[in-house]
């Protein structure tokens, strides 16, 4: 870690990393809303094919059904994934980000992970090829 940040205080050092571990949990909670809105579209491009092997079928009455009903539907009042996506996205994971940016940017000068390195320096073991403090 050398000289950098050496003047803030562990305990800002602490706090501002809980801040960064809530981003770390929304990220992995975005990629899963990520997740969730490319099965849904895979699902409902799967269901157009289901439409068509029932009206290969002869049901018709069955494919229609499913065709008005289900096909292209919104998976919630008015919004198809795309848009919870978007909605997520500008609503709270951007503001989210923003906020740990500039906390980060006025307690530890921008660095980074501070709570982590300091971890990482108290941790390793000094003169070991596999404990570096840099790579």
């Amino acid at each position: 870690m050398g000289d950098r940040a050496e003047h803030i205080p562990d305990s800002t050092a602490d706090a501002v990393g809980k801040l960064s571990e809530a981003l770390e949990y929304v990220e992995r909670a975005r990629g899963h809303l990520y997740s969730f809105h490319q099965l849904i579209g895979h699902g409902d491009l799967v269901l157009g094919e289901a439409v068509d092997a029932l009206r290969a079928d002869g049901q018709t009455a069955a494919a229609d059904m499913v065709e008005n009903e289900m096909v292209g539907r919104n998976v919630i009042n008015g919004r198809w994934t795309f848009q919870v996506v978007e909605e997520f996205d500008d609503t709270y994971w951007g503001p989210l980000r923003e906020a740990e940016e500039q906390v980060r940017s006025d307690l530890t000068d921008g660095v980074r992970h501070l709570h982590e390195a300091r971890m990482k320096e108290a941790r390793r073991t000094h003169g070991h090829p596999d404990h570096t403090e840099n790579p």
